[in-house]
């Protein structure tokens, strides 16, 4: 595994970091737990069903290790209460102690749900994953507007898919796997913010520019909406509300947020400062995530040698700048194998 960015580069900020590997079945993700933009001895944590990447500082080079290296008091986890993933400083915590996992990223799992035919696939996934030691899973908690849609117009739902999206909540419980569940999508690929401006322009407003999801007053409504319409759920299976429900891990804001039409930042930055104490408002509990790809922006200009490519810098995002929101709780970054 190579990285174009040694640890001795990225670890001169402190935040919970988890990478999306968004190209494998079974993704991987890292963890970089943190709270004071001072990397110093941070633990790598790499979620993979194959490897772990070892603990490193600013001075040290990462190592890949077998999984069956993992720690091994995870196996003394088994037995306890299933409670709530929480932050301590520098380091997820589980039954007050440090929680390190290895997961994957299966996006279809609500759609999947919502067919017969197709709902013990995610049976499937579940106990798969669990056999080979993945205890976290991210997933996405919309559909908008589209086929097997989970909200299929404004604050209007297909309970039929909120039961689907009941059950991989239940069956993740079951296989003692705990999910990040995304809330909308910044592409048009189950809907996300196109969706969400066909049905502002439906509505007779004045919107132009998929963008304006970050600004316009209904818009950002129509997403709180959908926020507070999940978060408030009560499981059909579980009969256990989601904003209270141990099996979440986490929520996301939204997955690869960006906002071309402002390179500064500025919309994108307002938008998660905004939405990001919105979810708190609702469940102060469960830890919150943006759903970055991880490009550095205007605040941290002698970074950029660091992006993928040069065409990152202008895409609206600005990773140091959007962590430290108050409220978020972890970064994430998404790494495609075959493009950087």
């Amino acid at each position: 595994m190579n990285y174009s960015t040694p640890p001795s580069k990225i670890n001169q900020f402190n935040f919970i970091l988890v990478l999306f590997n968004l190209v494998e079945y079974y993704s991987s993700s890292y963890i970089l737990p943190s709270t004071s933009y001072n990397y110093n001895k941070s633990p790598l944590v790499h979620m993979c069903d194959h490897i772990n990447i070892d603990f490193f500082s600013a001075d040290d080079h990462c190592s890949i290790v077998p999984a069956n290296r993992i720690d091994d008091g995870m196996s003394e986890l088994e037995d306890e209460p299933w409670t709530m993933v929480g932050k301590k400083g520098n380091q997820f915590i589980l039954n007050d102690r440090p929680f390190y996992f290895n997961g994957f990223n299966t996006y279809w799992l609500m759609v999947f749900g919502a067919d017969v035919s197709t709902r013990g696939k995610v049976t499937e996934v579940f106990q798969e994953a669990s056999s080979v030691g993945l205890s976290v899973c991210r997933t996405w908690a919309f559909n908008d507007g589209q086929w097997r849609a989970l909200q299929k117009s404004p604050s209007v739902y297909d309970e039929d898919v909120f039961k689907s999206l009941d059950f991989v909540v239940s069956e993740a419980k079951r296989n003692k796997i705990r999910l990040i569940l995304s809330l909308v999508n910044n592409w048009s690929d189950y809907g996300g913010k196109p969706q969400y401006l066909k049905w502002g322009k439906d509505a007779g407003l004045n919107v132009t520019s998929e963008d304006d999801f970050f600004t316009d007053p209904t818009l950002k409504t129509y997403y709180k909406n959908h926020v507070q319409t999940v978060l408030n759920r009560v499981n059909t299976y579980t009969n256990v509300t989601y904003k209270d429900d141990p099996t979440i891990f986490a929520w996301e804001l939204m997955n690869e947020p960006r906002c071309t039409s402002d390179p500064s930042g500025d919309k994108l930055q307002a938008w998660i400062q905004e939405m990001a104490a919105y979810v708190k408002s609702i469940d102060p509990n469960h830890l919150l995530e943006i759903g970055l790809e991880g490009f550095y922006g205007p605040s941290t200009p002698e970074r950029a040698q660091f992006n993928p490519n040069s065409y990152a810098t202008q895409v609206g995002t600005d990773f140091v700048r959007n962590h430290q929101v108050f409220g978020v709780d972890f970064a994430s970054v998404h790494i495609y194998a075959d493009s950087w």
